[in-house]
Protein backbone atom coordinates (compact mmCIF):
# COMPACT_ATOMS: atom_id res chain seq x y z
CA UNK A 1 0.00 0.00 0.00
CA UNK A 2 1.83 3.51 -1.47
CA UNK A 3 1.30 6.56 0.93
CA UNK A 4 -1.26 8.03 -1.29
CA UNK A 5 -3.25 4.97 -0.45
CA UNK A 6 -3.14 5.33 3.17
CA UNK A 7 -3.80 8.85 3.47
CA UNK A 8 -6.92 7.99 1.20
CA UNK A 9 -8.17 5.48 2.86
CA UNK A 10 -7.38 7.29 6.30
CA UNK A 11 -9.82 9.92 4.80
CA UNK A 12 -12.68 7.59 3.93
CA UNK A 13 -12.32 6.23 7.34
CA UNK A 14 -13.19 9.08 9.44
CA UNK A 15 -15.74 10.82 6.89
CA UNK A 16 -17.48 7.26 7.46
CA UNK A 17 -17.51 8.54 11.17
CA UNK A 18 -18.92 11.92 10.51
CA UNK A 19 -15.88 14.04 9.81
CA UNK A 20 -14.83 16.86 8.35
CA UNK A 21 -12.20 16.59 6.07
CA UNK A 22 -10.07 19.50 6.04
CA UNK A 23 -6.94 20.21 4.52
CA UNK A 24 -3.56 21.36 6.63
CA UNK A 25 -2.71 24.32 7.86
CA UNK A 26 -0.95 26.93 6.18
CA UNK A 27 1.95 27.59 8.06
CA UNK A 28 4.91 25.60 9.71
CA UNK A 29 3.28 24.09 12.77
CA UNK A 30 5.38 21.61 15.01
CA UNK A 31 2.45 19.11 15.31
CA UNK A 32 -1.57 18.31 13.71
CA UNK A 33 -2.58 19.83 17.38
CA UNK A 34 -1.41 23.11 16.23
CA UNK A 35 -4.01 23.09 13.15
CA UNK A 36 -6.99 25.69 14.43
CA UNK A 37 -9.43 22.81 14.15
CA UNK A 38 -8.10 21.04 16.90
CA UNK A 39 -6.65 23.51 19.37
CA UNK A 40 -9.69 26.24 19.31
CA UNK A 41 -12.04 23.51 18.17
CA UNK A 42 -11.50 21.77 21.54
CA UNK A 43 -12.65 24.93 23.71
CA UNK A 44 -16.25 25.04 24.77
CA UNK A 45 -19.48 23.40 24.57
CA UNK A 46 -19.95 22.73 20.43
CA UNK A 47 -19.49 19.44 19.38
CA UNK A 48 -17.05 19.43 15.95
CA UNK A 49 -15.64 15.94 14.32
CA UNK A 50 -12.85 16.87 11.47
CA UNK A 51 -9.72 14.81 9.91
CA UNK A 52 -6.78 16.28 7.87
CA UNK A 53 -3.26 15.50 6.94
CA UNK A 54 -0.76 17.88 8.77
CA UNK A 55 2.52 18.90 7.08
CA UNK A 56 5.01 18.96 10.93
CA UNK A 57 8.09 20.73 11.41
CA UNK A 58 10.57 20.11 13.97
CA UNK A 59 14.01 22.06 13.00
CA UNK A 60 15.76 20.63 15.68
CA UNK A 61 15.17 16.95 14.61
CA UNK A 62 16.41 17.47 10.96
CA UNK A 63 19.43 15.15 10.15
CA UNK A 64 20.45 16.66 7.04
CA UNK A 65 18.86 13.61 4.94
CA UNK A 66 21.67 11.26 6.27
CA UNK A 67 19.07 9.52 8.97
CA UNK A 68 16.74 6.95 7.52
CA UNK A 69 14.00 7.59 10.02
CA UNK A 70 14.32 10.92 11.73
CA UNK A 71 13.40 14.30 9.87
CA UNK A 72 12.31 17.73 10.56
CA UNK A 73 9.39 18.03 7.97
CA UNK A 74 6.99 15.13 8.39
CA UNK A 75 2.86 14.00 8.04
CA UNK A 76 0.85 13.37 10.73
CA UNK A 77 -2.91 12.62 10.44
CA UNK A 78 -5.34 13.81 12.49
CA UNK A 79 -8.54 13.25 13.52
CA UNK A 80 -10.63 14.92 16.16
CA UNK A 81 -13.69 14.05 17.96
CA UNK A 82 -15.73 15.68 20.53
CA UNK A 83 -17.54 15.02 22.58
CA UNK A 84 -14.59 12.12 23.12
CA UNK A 85 -17.10 8.86 21.81
CA UNK A 86 -16.62 6.07 24.31
CA UNK A 87 -15.71 3.76 21.52
CA UNK A 88 -12.80 6.25 20.27
CA UNK A 89 -10.10 3.15 20.46
CA UNK A 90 -12.43 0.46 18.95
CA UNK A 91 -12.58 2.84 16.25
CA UNK A 92 -8.96 3.53 15.70
CA UNK A 93 -8.40 -0.61 15.46
CA UNK A 94 -11.14 -0.93 12.86
CA UNK A 95 -9.18 2.01 10.83
CA UNK A 96 -6.18 -0.06 11.10
CA UNK A 97 -8.34 -2.89 9.62
CA UNK A 98 -9.14 -0.87 6.42
CA UNK A 99 -5.07 -0.34 6.23
CA UNK A 100 -4.88 -4.11 6.29
CA UNK A 101 -3.62 -4.09 9.87
CA UNK A 102 -5.71 -7.48 11.66
CA UNK A 103 -5.46 -6.14 15.03
CA UNK A 104 -5.94 -10.14 16.32
CA UNK A 105 -3.08 -10.71 14.30
CA UNK A 106 -0.81 -8.00 15.18
CA UNK A 107 1.27 -6.94 18.67
CA UNK A 108 -1.13 -3.71 19.55
CA UNK A 109 -0.55 -2.18 22.98
CA UNK A 110 -1.94 1.04 24.38
CA UNK A 111 0.85 2.49 26.01
CA UNK A 112 0.07 5.09 28.87
CA UNK A 113 1.81 8.43 27.85
CA UNK A 114 0.16 11.70 28.97
CA UNK A 115 0.46 14.70 26.94
CA UNK A 116 1.38 18.01 27.74
CA UNK A 117 2.28 20.95 25.27
CA UNK A 118 3.88 24.19 27.33
CA UNK A 119 3.98 26.67 24.45
CA UNK A 120 -0.24 26.00 24.10
CA UNK A 121 -1.23 25.69 27.79
CA UNK A 122 -2.56 22.61 27.13
CA UNK A 123 -2.46 18.61 28.07
CA UNK A 124 -4.45 15.79 28.20
CA UNK A 125 -4.81 12.08 29.57
CA UNK A 126 -3.47 9.97 26.51
CA UNK A 127 -1.76 6.85 25.40
CA UNK A 128 1.10 5.85 22.61
CA UNK A 129 0.03 3.20 20.44
CA UNK A 130 3.00 0.57 19.68
CA UNK A 131 2.36 -1.91 16.61
CA UNK A 132 4.73 -4.95 16.77
CA UNK A 133 7.09 -2.42 19.12
CA UNK A 134 7.28 0.55 16.87
CA UNK A 135 5.11 3.78 18.24
CA UNK A 136 2.87 4.43 15.07
CA UNK A 137 0.00 6.20 16.85
CA UNK A 138 -0.84 8.94 20.22
CA UNK A 139 -4.21 8.81 21.35
CA UNK A 140 -5.08 11.96 23.35
CA UNK A 141 -8.17 13.09 25.76
CA UNK A 142 -7.89 17.09 26.35
CA UNK A 143 -8.31 18.25 29.93
CA UNK A 144 -6.95 21.83 29.17
CA UNK A 145 -6.01 24.16 26.05
CA UNK A 146 -5.10 27.29 26.53
CA UNK A 147 -5.35 27.09 30.25
CA UNK A 148 -9.08 26.17 30.14
CA UNK A 149 -10.84 23.19 30.67
CA UNK A 150 -12.20 21.37 28.07
CA UNK A 151 -16.02 20.65 28.67
CA UNK A 152 -16.95 18.34 27.11
CA UNK A 153 -13.49 16.38 26.29
CA UNK A 154 -12.18 16.20 22.62
CA UNK A 155 -10.80 12.55 21.60
CA UNK A 156 -7.28 13.56 19.64
CA UNK A 157 -6.14 10.41 17.44
CA UNK A 158 -2.47 10.66 15.80
CA UNK A 159 -1.29 8.26 12.97
CA UNK A 160 2.82 9.10 12.93
CA UNK A 161 2.60 8.51 8.80
CA UNK A 162 5.84 7.57 8.19
CA UNK A 163 6.05 5.22 10.62
CA UNK A 164 2.63 3.53 9.47
CA UNK A 165 4.06 3.34 5.78
CA UNK A 166 7.27 2.07 6.48
CA UNK A 167 5.54 -0.81 8.53
CA UNK A 168 3.12 -1.80 5.89
CA UNK A 169 6.08 -1.62 2.93
CA UNK A 170 8.34 -3.41 4.86
CA UNK A 171 11.21 -0.73 4.30
CA UNK A 172 13.77 0.15 7.14
CA UNK A 173 14.13 3.65 5.48
CA UNK A 174 11.68 6.61 5.01
CA UNK A 175 13.04 7.58 2.20
CA UNK A 176 12.72 4.10 0.41
CA UNK A 177 8.81 4.55 0.76
CA UNK A 178 6.65 4.11 -2.22
CA UNK A 179 4.94 7.40 -2.12
CA UNK A 180 2.76 6.33 -5.52
CA UNK A 181 3.76 4.01 -8.23
CA UNK A 182 7.20 5.16 -9.61
CA UNK A 183 7.82 8.09 -7.03
CA UNK A 184 9.42 7.13 -3.41
CA UNK A 185 9.10 9.33 -0.67
CA UNK A 186 13.12 10.58 -0.90
CA UNK A 187 12.35 11.45 -4.64
CA UNK A 188 9.86 14.08 -3.25
CA UNK A 189 11.42 15.57 -0.01
CA UNK A 190 15.21 14.27 0.26
CA UNK A 191 16.57 17.76 -1.23
CA UNK A 192 14.03 19.45 1.15
CA UNK A 193 15.70 17.73 4.44
CA UNK A 194 19.21 18.31 3.02
CA UNK A 195 18.44 22.13 2.61
CA UNK A 196 16.34 22.96 5.29
CA UNK A 197 18.63 21.16 7.65
CA UNK A 198 21.51 23.53 6.77
CA UNK A 199 19.38 26.33 7.18
CA UNK A 200 17.67 25.56 10.77
CA UNK A 201 21.51 24.72 11.56
CA UNK A 202 23.39 27.22 10.06
CA UNK A 203 21.62 29.85 7.79
CA UNK A 204 18.49 30.92 9.80
CA UNK A 205 19.10 34.53 11.21
CA UNK A 206 19.38 34.87 14.37
CA UNK A 207 19.04 38.46 14.87
CA UNK A 208 16.27 38.26 12.86
CA UNK A 209 14.58 35.47 14.57
CA UNK A 210 14.63 37.50 17.67
CA UNK A 211 13.03 40.19 16.25
CA UNK A 212 10.63 38.26 14.14
CA UNK A 213 9.20 36.66 17.30
CA UNK A 214 9.15 40.37 18.79
CA UNK A 215 7.00 41.39 16.32
CA UNK A 216 4.69 38.58 15.65
CA UNK A 217 4.29 38.60 19.57
CA UNK A 218 3.06 42.60 19.60
CA UNK A 219 0.50 42.14 16.65
CA UNK A 220 -0.84 39.01 18.45
CA UNK A 221 -1.60 41.07 21.73
CA UNK A 222 -3.34 44.16 19.29
CA UNK A 223 -5.25 41.59 17.35
CA UNK A 224 -6.51 40.01 21.05
CA UNK A 225 -7.31 44.07 21.91
CA UNK A 226 -9.38 43.61 18.20
CA UNK A 227 -11.16 40.78 19.92
CA UNK A 228 -9.82 38.85 16.84
CA UNK A 229 -8.51 35.45 17.91
CA UNK A 230 -8.33 33.81 14.49
CA UNK A 231 -5.60 35.81 13.28
CA UNK A 232 -3.69 36.54 16.29
CA UNK A 233 -3.75 32.54 16.80
CA UNK A 234 -1.57 33.31 13.26
CA UNK A 235 0.46 35.09 15.41
CA UNK A 236 0.90 32.15 18.02
CA UNK A 237 1.96 30.12 15.24
CA UNK A 238 4.83 32.19 13.85
CA UNK A 239 5.99 33.08 17.37
CA UNK A 240 6.17 29.01 18.12
CA UNK A 241 7.60 28.08 15.08
CA UNK A 242 10.37 31.47 15.35
CA UNK A 243 11.06 29.83 18.81
CA UNK A 244 11.45 26.37 17.56
CA UNK A 245 14.36 27.75 14.42
CA UNK A 246 16.27 29.54 17.49
CA UNK A 247 16.30 26.53 19.36
CA UNK A 248 18.00 24.50 16.53
CA UNK A 249 20.74 27.63 16.10
CA UNK A 250 21.41 26.87 19.86
CA UNK A 251 20.72 30.83 20.39
CA UNK A 252 18.45 30.46 23.40
CA UNK A 253 19.94 29.33 26.71
CA UNK A 254 18.16 27.08 29.54
CA UNK A 255 16.13 29.83 31.54
CA UNK A 256 15.91 32.05 28.08
CA UNK A 257 13.84 29.04 26.77
CA UNK A 258 11.58 28.90 29.59
CA UNK A 259 11.14 32.66 29.30
CA UNK A 260 10.28 32.20 25.39
CA UNK A 261 7.90 29.18 26.51
CA UNK A 262 5.99 31.19 28.88
CA UNK A 263 5.33 33.70 25.87
CA UNK A 264 3.80 31.59 23.78
CA UNK A 265 2.04 30.11 26.71
CA UNK A 266 0.81 34.02 27.52
CA UNK A 267 -0.58 34.31 24.12
CA UNK A 268 -2.36 30.89 23.52
CA UNK A 269 -3.93 31.24 26.62
CA UNK A 270 -5.06 35.18 26.07
CA UNK A 271 -6.17 33.52 22.06
CA UNK A 272 -8.19 31.14 24.01
CA UNK A 273 -10.32 33.28 26.33
CA UNK A 274 -11.12 35.60 23.54
CA UNK A 275 -11.89 32.50 21.22
CA UNK A 276 -14.45 31.08 23.99
CA UNK A 277 -15.78 34.73 24.60
CA UNK A 278 -16.43 35.00 20.56
CA UNK A 279 -18.09 31.86 20.26
CA UNK A 280 -20.46 32.42 23.12
CA UNK A 281 -21.46 36.08 21.62
CA UNK A 282 -22.33 33.79 18.47
CA UNK A 283 -24.43 31.63 20.05
CA UNK A 284 -22.67 28.56 19.98
CA UNK A 285 -24.08 28.11 16.32
CA UNK A 286 -22.88 24.13 16.16
CA UNK A 287 -24.92 23.75 19.21
CA UNK A 288 -27.90 24.49 17.49
CA UNK A 289 -27.40 21.97 14.39
CA UNK A 290 -26.88 19.37 16.64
Amino acid sequence: MNFQEIIQRLQNFWAAQGCVLLQPMDMPVGAGTFHPATFLRAIGPEPWRAAYVQPSRRPTDGRYGDNPNRLQHYYQFQAVLKPNPSNLQDLYLESLAVLGIDPKLQDIRFVEDDWESPTLGAWGLGWEVWLNGMEVTQFTYFQQVGGLDCHPVMGEVTYGLERLAMYLQGVESVYDLVWTPGVRYGDVFHQNEVEQSRYNFELAPVDDLFQRFDRAEADCRKLLEHKLPLPAYERVLDCSHTFNLLDARHAIGVNERARFIGRVRGLAKGVAEIYAEARAELGHPLLRSE
